[in-house]
C-alpha cells in the first residue's frame, strides 16, 4: 500500500471545479471531476445540476449558464451516488479547494474527503511572490490550455477541472529534482501562510 511520503503519482486524484448560482450560500448547477491516476490525467465527468434557486444575473455572466440551461437537469440527489462514487477514496483537488469543499459539504451532507490538496496554496508555497496566482494566471504563465477543444471556455467546470489537474501535475513535477510526495503536497496545503487571497483572487470565487 503507498504510503504518503511515496511520490505523488503513487495516489489517485479527483480534481473537482463546481459552478454555483451566486447565491448565498451558492447552490450547485455544474460539476466536473478529473481523475489522475498514476500521474496520468483522465477524462472529465461533468454533469448540470437544476438548483432549487434561480441563477444571479451577476454569476451568469461570468460562467453564462442560464435558468434554461438546467432546467431540466438532475437534482444533486438524482446524481448523488455517482458523485460520491467518482470521489470515493481519492485525493481531492481543487483551487482554493475551500470553496468547492463548502458547496459539496452543503449538498452532499457529511462529504468529508480525508486528503485534500489545494493548489491555490500549493502554488503559493512552490511559487513565491507571484503577482496573481488565480487559475487563470496560472494557466497562462504555464500555458496549460494548450490543445485543449476550442469548446471548453475558463469558467466553466470542464475547463476548469482540466487545467487544475494540469497544474497539479505540473507543480508536482518540478524540473531539475525529484517528483513531491503527497505528503508535500498535503504539507503545502495547510497551515496559514497560505490562506489569505488578493482581491483578485477572491472576486474569481464569487459563483
Amino acid at each position: 500500500m503507498a504510503q504518503p511520503t511515496d511520490q505523488w503519482a503513487a495516489f489517485d486524484y479527483a480534481v473537482v471545479d463546481v459552478e454555483g448560482n451566486g447565491q448565498r450560500s451558492p447552490d450547485l448547477v455544474e460539476i466536473s471531476i478529473v481523475a489522475v491516476t498514476g500521474g496520468s490525467i483522465g477524462r472529465p465527468r461533468s454533469w448540470f445540476v437544476r438548483p432549487p434557486r434561480p441563477i444571479t444575473a451577476m454569476v451568469r455572466r461570468l460562467h453564462k449558464i442560464s435558468d434554461d440551461q438546467v432546467v431540466d437537469a438532475p437534482t444533486v440527489a438524482d446524481i448523488e451516488a455517482e458523485l460520491r462514487e467518482a470521489l470515493r477514496d481519492k485525493v481531492f483537488v481543487a483551487h482554493n479547494a475551500g470553496v468547492d469543499l463548502g458547496v459539496l459539504g452543503r449538498e452532499m451532507l457529511g462529504f468529508r474527503p480525508a486528503r485534500v490538496v489545494d493548489t491555490l496554496k500549493l502554488a503559493r508555497r512552490l511559487l513565491p511572490g507571484r503577482e496573481s496566482y488565480q487559475l487563470g494566471a496560472l494557466v497562462e504563465a504555464f500555458g496549460l490550455a494548450r490543445g485543449l477543444s476550442t469548446d471548453l471556455v475558463p469558467h466553466r467546470a470542464t475547463y476548469d477541472s482540466l487545467v487544475c489537474a494540469r497544474l497539479l501535475s505540473h507543480l508536482a513535477t518540478p524540473p531539475c529534482r525529484e517528483p513531491l510526495a503527497l505528503a508535500e503536497l498535503l504539507d503545502a496545503t495547510v497551515g496559514k501562510a497560505a490562506t489569505s487571497l488578493s482581491a483578485d483572487e477572491a472576486a474569481a470565487t464569487l459563483f
